[in-house]
């Protein structure tokens, strides 16, 4: 075997030396408080026995999609399943993508031109970082969850005709240079970009307040509800059809590896919107197809959104505990404030943060750990993810637990 580059092994070496080193887990049978399966559709057996007797009845016997959508990887399912989605989040179109990660860089890498302007939340996941680190426009952080913020990026661009921005923005990730208005403050288009449900905080935006925000100046919000759906809403649509604001967001994009329990994503807009992916989002263009099990098995979960409702009511009655319980703990002033499955404690230090989550690993619970750099230096939590499936007596022991090493 060939030796591996000193500079790679250098880069290794600093994450040993940080406490930082991810690792693969190994499976477990401890209670689930880690996993993204809120609502248990992973483990259902209902769902998997009617995915499998779905493609028996559609004479469906094929392990692959045999290329790209655009060549021979379109088969029939796709169509059913974009349309369901569709009428179920009340949208004019749905584009299937192969993961979240994909939808996501995808989207931000074809859809802002040079001259466009892309503000996003400072907490926005990598995978929509790293569709922006391939886009022409210009792009900027926005402080997490503050459109006061957010607004005077919006009046700074709308007011620019030079191209140069003043010291009210602060451009870290994406400074490409020599964006150019060409003296028309109409000429670039404006796109903000938040998520529903933050992965890591597991707080909301006050998505009201963001949409008065994109109407008054004329921008374009689009929103990654990936930890939303089976969550928000009353058949699990998420947080944007729970409040009523589909027609106001130009695009969403819904994962289907968290709520939904299998794999895949959509975005969500209008036909045109779709009918520009498929001419120029590279990850769908240059990409195998998911397998006709893989898109039945979408559309199946979708099915089980529609008609079963006691899961999501298990799931949100969980939530409500969860939050009671830590109050009577006294341990709330630790949590970043949560209605959502995603409840985090923030725990500085990686050892520190470590530490505790073996040791309630080690009573019998999956907790995991949140490090940095996968969070900020200080802001190390633990993060505890409620489930459908878990029971008040296992939420209990959890807190009570997590309390007594403090």
């Amino acid at each position: 075997m060939k030796d591996f580059p000193k500079n790679l092994s250098d880069k290794l070496k600093t994450r040993k030396q940080n406490n930082a080193l991810r690792t693969l887990p190994q499976p477990n049978n401890l209670v689930d408080f880690a996993s993204n399966d809120y609502i248990g559709f992973s483990k259902s057996e209902v769902i998997f026995d009617e995915t499998h007797q779905f493609l028996v009845d559609h004479n469906i016997k094929k392990n692959g999609a045999t290329g790209s959508r655009l060549l021979s990887g379109n088969h029939s399912l796709y169509t059913e399943t974009e349309n369901y989605i569709a009428e179920f989040h009340q949208s004019e179109s749905a584009l299937l993508f192969n993961s979240g990660y994909d939808a996501n860089v995808g989207f931000f890498s074809a859809v802002p031109q040079k001259g466009d302007l892309i503000l996003y939340d400072e907490l926005c996941h990598a995978s929509i970082r790293d569709g922006i680190q391939l886009t022409n426009a210009k792009a900027f952080k926005f402080k997490h969850n503050d459109f006061e913020d957010l607004e005077k990026k919006v009046i700074n661009f709308n007011g620019n005709f030079n191209g140069n921005f003043n010291s009210n923005f602060n451009s870290n990730d994406n400074s490409k240079n020599n964006i150019n208005i060409n003296g028309n403050n109409n000429a670039g288009v404006i796109y903000i970009v938040t998520e529903s449900v933050f992965s890591m905080d597991g707080d909301c935006p006050n998505m009201g307040e963001l949409v008065a925000v994109s109407e008054k100046y004329n921008c374009y919000l689009v929103v990654d509800e990936a930890h939303a759906l089976g969550v928000f809403g009353e058949k699990g649509e998420g947080l944007i059809q729970y409040l009523q604001l589909q027609d106001k967001i130009f695009a969403r994009i819904m994962t289907f590896g968290k709520g939904l329990g299998c794999h895949g994503a959509v975005v969500l807009g209008s036909n045109e919107l779709k009918s520009y992916l498929v001419n120029f989002a590279r990850s769908f263009i240059y990409t195998t197809g998911l397998s006709p099990h893989s898109v039945a098995t979408v559309l199946t979960g979708y099915y089980h959104l529609e008609k079963d409702k006691k899961a999501l009511e298990l799931l949100r009655e969980n939530i409500v505990f969860f939050n009671q319980v830590k109050k009577m703990l006294y341990v709330s002033p630790l949590f970043i404030r949560s209605k959502s499955a995603i409840q985090s404690a923030i725990i500085p230090g990686n050892e520190k943060v470590k530490n505790i989550a073996s040791s309630l690993q080690q009573k019998g619970f999956d907790v995991k750990a949140i490090l940095s750099p996968t969070v900020p230096e200080g802001q190390e939590r633990l993060r505890f993810c409620i489930h459908s499936f878990n029971s008040k007596e296992e939420i209990s022991s959890l807190i009570a637990c997590f309390s007594s090493l403090l």
